[in-house]
């Protein structure tokens, strides 16, 4: 007998070799024979491969390894009987464990004690196993090589499906990682991807270093696991000092690196910006995996690139509509002044036709009077010497119509200067009681050549915030209308007194008054109403839009009523100072 044939017992109570902790490869023992299962154990109790041992699992049946095998999908070898509860029972399960399963990648060696049940040619042909034992033959050596062969075997199964599964994944998570649009949603997209393709669940922290903002800026995108909650960090509080100085040798060495159980990915961009992404896998990871790691890490820089690219164009697009926004209004302040400014040109050009058409008209019957009456005075000084004496009321009249020519011409270059496109009101603290007064002293010489009196009734001081001299303006014009339009020998009666927090001037004459019809045409400019002057006088019909005009200059009111005997009244309002004192 040699050394092979002996199977050496171990004493139960003996302790089990120490041995640092390993990865253990799941070996299942399908067998309705008790001793084979001790036998197996015995003869594999110290099995290791490449550092890792074998973890055995037992079922004595078919049916007890159908529930074995589903309750243990990452079973890398089945030590398999044929003959259990039927002859064929070992064969249906590896059917089964094929192609209802589909699991491919575990290797399945059949042991047989009755070779003629199942000729080893016809079932390595018929059925998907890897080996074909007779227990008979199958001694310590033997089973430790057909192992080693399974499950290097089933090593390089697993590799190729695991590859193929994290390209799969890689393809699958391209189009989503390059889809999305912030920086956030991407880091957190790439530690999902990474947990996804190691079949692990995995800690992880992403970090950003923006090279654009002097090398120094770090910011942590995403977390996962432990590192969830340092998300948003600026200066990475919280992070340990090793997982620190592992990320800052990322960073200066510009390299991934793997340790044991530790990943650090080190990705840099075209778009001055580096990203390391810190990993803590609950396995160690076999060269597949950190080959896979390596190819997802090189997709990552596009990604990235792609999200900076986009968010510049995101801003670019953000500048230019403001700046069309800006342009647009500035356009429409533009188009708006340009409409104004034609507004008032047409003003002005409607104006000016008017004026033009009044001067036509109401100007030419002075001038005649004034050529005639020359024409008279040429003659008479031509026919006799006392031609002086006889011309004397000639001159009056030629006088007379020089004045009322001139009076026209001042009220349409008033009421033209009121119509200016720059007209403005300065106002200031005055006193309306004087200027009041100095308006009705003015008037009187006119009041007095139609035997007319003006009485004149001021309520003290009256600090009033206006414009004097367009003040003045307005008081004068209802003043003298109303000596134009008062009976000969009538009165004026001229007021100022205080009202609430304003001010009021009233003038009232002794005139006819005004007509209904008057009513509606009453501030119009040109505007002919029912009565006349009573001493032949010239009206333009602008005194009063002028009035109107500068009272709304002046924020204040106007108001009109008729006498009861007769003639009418017109009070303006204005604002009181509020210091009560004239300036």
């Amino acid at each position: 007998m040699s050394d092979d044939d002996i199977i050496r017992l171990v004493e139960d109570d003996a302790p089990p070799p120490s041995r640092p902790e390993a990865k253990a490869w799941k070996v299942a023992v399908i067998d309705d024979d008790p001793a084979v299962h001790d036998g197996t154990r015995f003869a594999l109790y110290d099995y290791s491969l490449n550092g890792d041992g074998i973890e055995l699992v037992s079922a004595y049946s078919a049916a007890e390894g159908r529930d074995l095998l589903v309750a243990n999908p990452d079973i890398a070898v089945v030590l398999l009987d044929v003959v259990m509860e039927s002859d064929q029972a070992g064969l249906e399960l590896v059917n089964y464990i094929r192609r209802e399963l589909h699991n491919e990648a575990v290797r399945i060696i059949l042991r047989t004690g009755e070779p003629g049940q199942a000729p080893e040619r016809q079932v390595i042909v018929d059925y998907d196993i890897n080996d074909y034992k007779a227990k008979t033959e199958l001694t310590a050596d033997k089973l430790f090589t057909s192992l080693t062969s399974a499950l290097r075997s089933h090593m390089q199964l697993r590799s190729m499906i695991e590859t193929r599964r994290g390209l799969e994944i890689i393809i699958e998570a391209t189009p989503t990682l390059f889809d999305f649009r912030s920086m956030q949603r991407l880091a957190e997209g790439v530690l999902t991807q990474v947990a996804s393709l190691l079949a692990v669940d995995c800690a992880g922290i992403l970090i950003l270093r923006d090279l654009g903002a002097g090398g120094r800026r770090l910011a942590v995108l995403a977390g996962s696991g432990c590192y969830r909650d340092c998300v948003g960090a600026s200066n990475l509080e919280g992070l340990d000092g090793e997982l620190l100085d592992l990320v800052d040798e990322a960073f200066t060495t510009r390299r991934t690196e793997f340790r044991d159980r530790r990943t650090v990915l080190y990705i840099s961009t075209h778009s001055a910006a580096e990203v390391v992404v810190f990993l803590e896998a609950g396995k160690r990871l076999t060269e597949t995996d950190r080959a896979l790691i390596e190819v997802f890490s090189s997709r990552l820089s596009i990604a990235f690139d792609n999200v900076v690219l986009y968010s510049q164009l995101e801003q670019a697009n953000a500048d230019l509509e403001r700046r069309v926004e800006e342009r647009t209004a500035k356009l429409l302040a533009a188009n708006r002044r340009l409409e104004a400014q034609w507004r008032r040109v047409r003003q002005v050009n409607d104006f000016q036709s008017e004026v033009l058409g009044k001067v036509a008209h109401d100007l030419k019957n002075p001038l005649n009077v004034i050529l005639g009456r020359s024409e008279i005075l040429e003659e008479l000084f031509s026919r006799n010497a006392d031609g002086a004496q006889a011309a004397a009321p000639q001159l009056r009249h030629i006088r007379s119509s020089a004045l009322r020519l001139t009076s026209m011409i001042d009220e349409l270059i008033t009421d033209a200067m009121n119509d200016a496109l720059d007209i403005s009101v300065r106002n200031e603290t005055v006193d309306l009681a004087a200027v009041v007064r100095d308006v009705a002293e003015a008037n009187r010489p006119l009041a007095e050549r139609k035997s007319q009196t003006i009485d004149l009734a001021i309520s003290g001081e009256l600090a009033t915030e206006c414009d004097p001299e367009r003040i003045r303006e307005a008081i004068d014009n209802l003043v003298s209308n109303a000596v134009k339009y008062s009976q000969i020998g009538g009165t004026i009666r001229v007021e100022a007194f205080p009202d609430g927090d304003g001010n009021i001037v009233k003038v009232t004459d002794s005139g006819p008054g005004f007509m209904p019809e008057d009513m509606s045409r009453l501030f119009g400019r040109f505007q002919r109403l029912s009565a006349k002057p009573t001493g032949g006088e010239t009206s333009t019909g602008l005194g009063l839009s002028i009035v109107k005009k500068i009272v709304d200059l002046h924020d204040g009111s106007i108001a009109v009523t008729q006498g009861e005997t007769g003639g009418a009244s017109i009070s303006i309002r204005l604002k009181a100072a509020q210091d009560g004192t004239k300036a």
